[in-house]
This record gives C-alpha cells, structure tokens and sequence, in this order.
C-alpha cells in the first residue's frame, strides 16, 4: 500500500496526529496575538528567546493583533497540531469566549495548553492634563463625563477592556471606548490626547508614569503595588472587592500529541526557573508563577476557570457580546 493511501486510511480512522520524534527539527512559530511593543509581545519575545536556546531551534514570533486576540487565536486554532505554530496570549482568550457572539473556534476545545508564564496587575493612568487632583476626583469625573470620556482598550475581550468594563459597571455609567489592536496603540494615542485613560497593563505603565507622561490613579491589586507606594487600589477608593490579574500562556491547537506538549512544557518551566529570566519580567511589573502551577493541567484548569468566571461577570454587568 502506497504512503499516500495509508495516510489517507489514518486521516478517515481518525487517529490521533503522531510526534515528531526530533521535534523541533525545524523553526517554530510564536503567533504573539497583540500589536508589537506591548507587555504580551515583550513577554512573547522573551519566552522565544529562553526556547530557542533550550530546544536547539529558531522560536520566530509573528505578532497577529485585531479583534481581541481572536484574528492571531483563530490562526493557531485552524493550524497544523504539530508543535510548529503556537500561541501566546493572555486574559484575551477566556474574554473573547464571554465577549463575542460568535468565533471561528471554541475557546474551551480548540487548545491545547503548554503552561502559565506570567501575571501582573493593571493601572488605570490618565492624561497629564486630566482636570482633576486625585484618584477620588477622577472616578467623580468620570462619572460626569459619561460618554463624552475616551477610554481606550487592547481589544474586545482583553483584561484592558475588561478593566474598563469592570469601572463603568462600578460608576453605572457608559464611556466612549476605543479598542486598538493591543495596549501599545492605545497608549500612543492617550499620550496624544486623543484618549482620556487607559487601565494598562503594569509592564506598560509603570514606565509611562515613572516617565511622567501618564499619572497614576488605581491599581487592580487587593493591596498597593510597591512599585506605586502612593497609588490607592480599587478597594481604597470604594471599589470592594475590585481584583483584576493580566497573565500569560502558550498554547498549541488542540490534538497535538502530548509528546509534544510534554517537550516544549519542560523547556518552558526550565526556562522560568532561570533568575535572570524572572529578574526581566519583574522588571516591568510582573511575577512568574510557581512552579506547581506551571504545569499544561494548571494552564488548562486556568483557561476554563476564567471563561466560566468572565462569562458570568459580563452577564452580570448586562453585557451584550459583539456580533
């Protein structure tokens, strides 16, 4: 019997995809599902590094931004199980399941987890201008502002959006949001001034604010950031109970063997047990997670948990996903 036919047989039996036993034995692709220059592609870039030199080949990260993640999701989801296209995305991928009407994948199947790489809390920075004195101020501002405020956003979905989501269900008001194919351009336009705030990512704007272009008025902690000593959390200011996490994983599409998943797992974890890797993430806001968390199940048991959790937070807030 001819290759060609067996393999034709295995496809109609549908038996699951085989290991590359040398895997990799060629470059990877990281598809990063954000715009370059953001915290995610930043920690993309990173993970591809400590990969390449733990694996032996080339780690190439593609950034494929729009639509909340979906547009670089969607590319994985759709792709070979073969090891050689993942993905790297953050809270995006459990929020786009509760955020759109309809996706070109099912966020709970379509995936196979690698692990955890990394969380951080947000910071809701504002313009330097902004008319108001402090944190107590801004919320009475953006209160009366309503729709005439500009809050930008990474996307439908992105913890970003879900940030600002989260405040005006707390101010029971609606803005004027902006989304941006990732933070980076959101950022770029509210220091324009053509976007009032932004909830970003610590990575992003801890050097805006230690820049002085952006001020600082809450984090997403339950306790104040040591990086921001004098910033009040959510909870200070009347927010009970306000908590957000941004964080990071790699996935490969659904039915890649487990071989595979096992291999690139063991690098991930060797790679995040390196001081100087921690060192670069907690240099802009962020912490490894701990190893017994580091682990595909955990990954999985994360990814699950959030679409469950964002799913019924949106509901709650009266949500209506995008069509």
């Amino acid at each position: 019997m001819r290759l060609p036919l067996i393999l034709a047989c295995m496809a109609l039996l549908g038996l699951p995809a085989q290991a590359d036993p040398a895997y990799p034995s060629r470059p990877v692709t990281l598809i990063v599902a954000f715009a370059p220059g953001g915290p995610s592609d930043t920690t993309g870039r990173l993970v591809a590094e400590a990969l390449s030199a733990r694996l032996g080949q080339r780690f190439l990260v593609e950034n494929v931004s729009g639509a909340g993640s979906t547009i670089g999701s969607a590319r994985v989801a759709r792709s070979a199980p073969d090891g050689y296209t993942l993905l790297l995305n953050h809270l995006a991928l459990p929020g786009g399941a509760a955020l759109y009407a309809s996706l070109p994948y099912d966020t709970a199947t379509a995936f196979a987890p690698i692990g955890l790489i990394n969380y951080g809390p947000l910071v809701l920075i504002g313009r330097r201008d902004l008319p108001v004195g402090d944190t107590a101020g801004l919320l009475a501002w953006m209160r009366s502002q309503g729709e005439r405020l500009n809050m930008g956003h990474s996307g439908i979905g992105s913890a970003v959006h879900l940030c600002s989501l989260m405040i005006q269900h707390r101010l029971g008001v609606k803005f004027n949001d902006i989304g941006y194919r990732g933070s980076a351009p959101a950022l770029q336009d509210m220091l324009a001034g053509r976007v009032d705030t932004i909830c970003d990512l610590s990575t992003t704007a801890l050097a805006q604010v230690q820049g002085g272009t952006a001020r600082p008025f809450a984090v997403t902690t339950r306790g104040r950031l040591a990086a921001l000593p004098e910033t009040p959390a959510f909870a200070e200011v009347g927010f009970a109970g306000f908590e957000l996490l941004l964080w990071n994983a790699i996935y490969a599409p659904a039915a890649t063997p487990r071989l595979i998943i096992e291999r690139l797992n063991g690098a991930l974890r060797d790679a995040l047990a390196e001081p100087a890797l921690r060192t670069r993430f907690a240099s802009f806001g962020t912490e490894v997670f701990p190893p017994a968390e580091q682990t595909p199940e955990a990954a999985q048991a994360r990814l699950q948990a959030e679409i469950i959790a964002i799913r019924d937070t949106v509901r709650a807030m009266g949500v209506e996903p995008e069509r």
